[in-house]
């Protein structure tokens, strides 16, 4: 079994002693016996002062892009990072001052766009030159260490990108930390507590651990194995599965045929994956209480898989097929200058590469030197 920085951390818990701690964290910061981190901090005797929580909410109560407010009473005071604006998503100067220590101990997913690690590298470069140290408590990338999918070019910098890694960034939480703390330069005192037991050929499944859905759409292992491609579709007129009991694993449409749509999917022989020709309704959001025409993704294989190359198939081969199929402007609040799927994407390349009708084999082509490049800078840099 797999051992996380937090439960290394506990066996000695006695570098934060006499420091004056505050937590960036979720439910998901568990240890080994099922208790939370704010519970172990507390009865160590530490100083916690604070808890930081990200978007979703403490306990993840909330759907994604909606502002968190009142959060559930902890023995100490949570303060939300993800309020109604831009400016609440790094801490207010007043919750800093009394601090000598933040700690991050969230799980992550392992794809760039999911916020918890920007949220953390946003606090990071707030508290640059401050004086506040930062430790990550890591914890295992459910993806493993495989990378796949273009950088993130300047300019498209926004909550769902924050650094020039690949969509898949096959890194940890304090592998990330580590290069933030790089990129941008940062004047940090950082820390990484490493775990134990864990290799980068790993998937959740081989941890140990129990699953512990960071968000309300990220219910198991499957749609996380799913999510670096099928995210892509939130910047689409087309359901990502959200109202759903299967989010990313059911797309759809009301105008979207899933005969036809899953037999030129299913054509295309992706590794790892079959496409299976579904209706459904989802309760909420996109196409809310309408009948959708879609697919059900099933994963065959999951080393084999190669999401975010799923994902892209996914949108061609819907680009391709309806004339209805468009883009989002304006989804993302805290960057809406360009369309969501750029974002997301890390640039407008692939958005451009499928309204120009080029072959799924040339769009691929066009992230494998991000990739070569993502994989030898991270190799040599911030992997432990």
């Amino acid at each position: 079994m797999v051992h996380t920085g937090l439960d290394i951390l506990l066996s000695g818990p006695g570098e934060l002693n006499n420091k004056r701690v505050a937590l960036i964290t979720s439910y998901t910061a568990l240890t080994s016996r099922f208790t939370f981190i704010w519970d172990e901090f507390l009865r160590a005797g530490l100083d916690l002062v604070r808890i930081f929580s990200p978007e979703h909410g403490i306990f993840g109560t909330e759907q994604d892009q909606v502002s968190v407010g009142r959060e559930p009473e902890l023995p100490v005071p949570v303060k939300s990072l993800y309020g109604a604006d831009a400016s609440s998503l790094r801490p207010a100067e007043e919750d800093l001052h009394d601090l000598d220590c933040i700690v991050f101990d969230i799980q992550d997913i392992g794809a760039r766009y999911y916020t918890f690690v920007n949220t953390m590298i946003y606090v990071m470069r707030e508290i640059s030159g401050s004086g506040i140290s930062f430790m990550v408590l890591d914890r295992p990338n459910p993806l493993g260490g495989a990378v796949e999918g273009p950088l993130l070019e300047p300019g498209y910098e926004s909550f769902v990108g924050v650094m020039p890694a690949a969509v898949r960034h096959g890194m940890t939480a304090g592998e990330l930390a580590r290069f933030a703390v790089a990129h941008f330069n940062l004047d940090l005192d950082l820390t990484v507590k490493s775990m134990k037991g864990w290799s980068r050929e790993m998937h959740f499944p081989e941890t140990g651990l129990a699953w512990t859905p960071p968000s309300p759409n990220m219910p198991d292992y499957e749609t996380a194995l799913l999510y670096p491609g099928m995210c892509l579709i939130e910047g689409m007129n087309v359901s990502e599965g959200r109202g759903t009991t299967a989010p990313f694993r059911l797309i759809g449409a009301p105008w979207i045929d899933p005969v036809k749509t899953s037999a030129a999917l299913n054509s295309l022989s992706l590794p790892g994956i079959v496409f299976v020709p579904h209706y459904f309704r989802p309760q909420f959001n996109k196409y809310a209480g309408e009948v959708c025409g879609g697919l059900r993704l099933h994963v065959t294989d999951a080393h084999a898989l190669l999401p975010f190359l799923t994902g892209v198939a996914v949108v061609k081969v819907l680009s391709d097929l309806y004339e209805e199929c468009s883009f989002l402007h304006g989804v993302y609040e805290f960057n809406d200058l360009y369309p969501a799927f750029d974002l997301l994407a890390g640039s407008s390349l692939i958005r451009e590469m499928i309204r120009a009708g080029k072959s799924l084999d040339a769009i691929a082509s066009s992230w494998k030197d991000d990739e070569d490049r993502f994989r030898k800078a991270s190799l040599t840099s911030y992997l432990y």
